[in-house]
């Protein structure tokens, strides 16, 4: 149970450092609207993660449970999917960090800046695929998975939450730094490698 903690820990602080959509829209609402409603957004986007962790987690115990060759099924998709994206992150990295994400005007609401969060991630369909793929790795055997994949996504949301405090606080610095080219291809193909290992991990996995 601890390795599997750790290793969760490890991957997911990594996962969250990656800039994706998550971040430009955090950075930008920082730098356009202030850190209030950035801050609201972040919480917004947290919130849309929970969601989906929880829904996964529900699901997928169902799923486990009642067929063997559901979770074989599954297992091999949730590799190969892994798989996929680690290699399309290696081979195609990329090169421009694009913080230019449309937000609301600056007399919006906090209420419009905490469903922009929520809904870009629950109009996303791959939080819950990767959620799929990814948390059952680190489930200890006989465990519940419904508890243990709310628990992970519970601690991504604290994890996210916190580096979005600490990118609303540093908007500047890490703006500029983000768009780095060599740091952008950097990041990307150590992602990568991150997915491909665990994707190996899956398909060797038992239940």
């Amino acid at each position: 149970m601890t390795a599997s903690l750790i290793s969760f820990l490890v991957a997911i602080i990594i996962l969250t450092l990656t800039p994706g959509f998550d971040t430009a829209l955090v950075l930008r609402t920082s730098a356009a609207n202030g850190w209030k409603k950035a801050l609201v957004t972040a919480i917004g986007i947290s919130t849309g993660c929970l969601v989906w962790g929880v829904a996964v987690g529900l699901g997928l115990g169902a799923l486990l449970l009642a067929s063997e060759i559901a979770y074989n099924v599954l297992k091999l998709a949730g590799a190969a999917y892994l798989l996929w994206l680690g290699v399309g992150l290696i081979l195609k990295p990329r090169s421009e960090f694009n913080a230019q994400v449309r937000v609301g005007r600056q007399s919006a609401g906090y209420a419009s800046f905490f469903t922009k969060g929520v809904m870009g991630n629950l109009l996303n369909p791959k939080v819950g695929v990767f959620y799929v793929s990814f948390l059952p790795q680190f489930i200890p055997a006989g465990a519940s998975v419904a508890l243990w994949s709310s628990g992970m996504a519970l601690t991504h949301v604290i994890i996210g939450t916190l580096w979005s405090c600490v990118l609303i606080a540093s908007t500047h610095y890490f703006a500029e730094k983000l768009r780095n080219p060599t740091v952008m291809k950097l990041m990307d193909r150590l992602t990568g490698c991150v997915f491909i290992g665990f994707a190996a991990r899956l398909a060797l996995s038992k239940r």
